[in-house]
């Protein structure tokens, strides 16, 4: 079983959609004698988010202290309320001065709508193009231009188990499946002991991230990247065989997976009633939130990963025309520095996006994912924008969803060609 990371965070229930002083003056002197309100639009607005927002917020205050924070956060739906009113308000031209956005082909969509500026020049002025490993900044690449600064990393292929549940049926929690087959012949074993549904699911990206890390195993890293840039065939037969495979571990998943949200789903594995989630490190942290305890639970890469880190980065822009955009760049230098990284980290639970940070700065767990993050081969997530842009996503989720009331491998492939081969 490989280290992970804990991941501090309390995803907030689905709130107002209201947005807080989105309608600030823009600083049309670009910092320079204007506004010095620094508007920083996220979706962190409770438990370990909001802790780790406010790590960089006191950060921000001590190295650009001629600047004022203004929080402009939208809760729930894990980003996507926060996607949709942040769209609204840049087709009305009223940007933020700067936005939080997964890392990778997530800005995509903003930069073909000339909605970020390029900021590869202060990747160079803040030393970042040295600090940050080079696989991240392949990632971050776009065209040879970057356009955000990512605060942290997080693993998005984790499994979570109860093992008081897979010792009904006789199975090791100590040890993951080697494979999807023996994960599905675990859950097999699980369903005859009377568990009614053993891996436990919920809707939208959670049913995205299953999907994804069942791709992963079977077509290996390179050919599972090779999805998204175009060097593997997504209507290939062995794209095929690994949906018939995502198909079958559906079949023993819970009724309602389309109506509940990712805490629910881990619920029931706490609570004996499923075996399995599959979902991103940040589980730990709600563990611990949750007040369950460390024998009641274990945790390794999906069935078929070990030794790959599908990765997802939080990361903030420079919006075009933004407010207080000399501030904004002051903010993003602090992201990016190592005391920015630390205060935020050390505070959310992820790992730091800087090679030279110091693992004896954070708890063992993060110690333990910070060397994963060194050894394991680097692949992308679509779930989480690292991959996919949010037009492919959105696309992507809804031929998933449709899937899941009516399990068609070949519509579901045909889709996901159709959103892959899509700009």
């Amino acid at each position: 079983m490989r280290g992970l990371v804990v991941k501090a965070i309390s995803v907030a229930g689905v709130a107002s959609l209201a947005l807080t002083a989105c309608g600030g003056n823009d600083d049309s002197s670009s910092g320079s004698g204007g506004d010095n309100k620094v508007q920083v639009f996220t979706w962190w607005a409770d438990g370990g988010e909001k802790a780790g927002l406010d790590g960089l917020v006191s950060q921000f205050q001590k190295d650009c202290s001629q600047y004022s924070f203004e929080n402009a956060a939208v809760a729930g739906g894990a980003g996507a309320n926060a996607k949709q009113v942040l769209a609204n308000n840049l087709s009305a031209g009223d940007p933020p001065s700067t936005f939080q956005a997964h890392a990778g082909k997530e800005l995509q969509d903003y930069i073909t709508n000339g909605q970020v500026d390029d900021i590869s020049g202060l990747y160079k002025e803040f030393g970042l193009d040295q600090a940050f490993p080079q696989s991240l900044l392949d990632n971050l690449t776009v065209d040879g231009k970057i356009y955000s600064v990512p605060a942290n990393v997080h693993r998005a292929n984790v499994v979570w188990a109860n093992p008081a549940v897979l010792k009904r049926a006789s199975i090791d929690g100590t040890k993951a499946p080697a494979s999807v087959d023996a994960w599905i012949a675990d859950l097999t074993k699980l369903k005859a002991a009377g568990v009614a549904a053993p891996l436990a699911v919920s809707k939208g990206f959670a049913q995205e991230m299953l999907m994804e890390t069942t791709l992963l195993a079977e077509l290996g890293p390179d050919k599972f990247t090779g999805l998204f840039n175009g060097q593997t065939d997504p209507a290939g037969g062995d794209v095929t065989a690994a949906l018939s495979k995502y198909r079958t571990l559906l079949t023993f998943t819970n009724a309602d997976r389309e109506a509940i949200d990712w805490p629910d789903a881990l619920g029931y594995v706490n609570s004996g009633k499923a075996g399995y989630t599959l979902m991103g490190d940040w589980v730990a942290a709600q563990q611990v939130a949750d007040k369950v305890p460390d024998s009641a639970y274990t945790y390794w890469p999906a069935p078929g990963t070990d030794g790959e880190f599908q990765f997802l980065a939080d990361s903030f822009t420079l919006p075009t025309n933004g407010k207080a955009a000399e501030g904004t760049k002051c903010w993003l230098r602090v992201v990016g520095s190592a005391e920015g990284q630390k205060a935020f980290n050390t505070t959310k639970g992820s790992i730091p996006a800087r090679s030279d940070a110091s693992p004896a700065d954070y708890p063992k767990y993060q110690q333990a994912a910070m060397a994963d993050w060194k050894q394991d081969k680097i692949v992308p997530s679509c779930a989480h924008g690292s991959a996919c842009t949010l037009g492919q996503n959105e696309s992507i989720q809804s031929a998933i969803s449709q899937f899941s009331g009516s399990p068609d491998v070949a519509k579901l492939q045909s889709a996901l060609a159709t959103a892959l081969k899509s700009s």
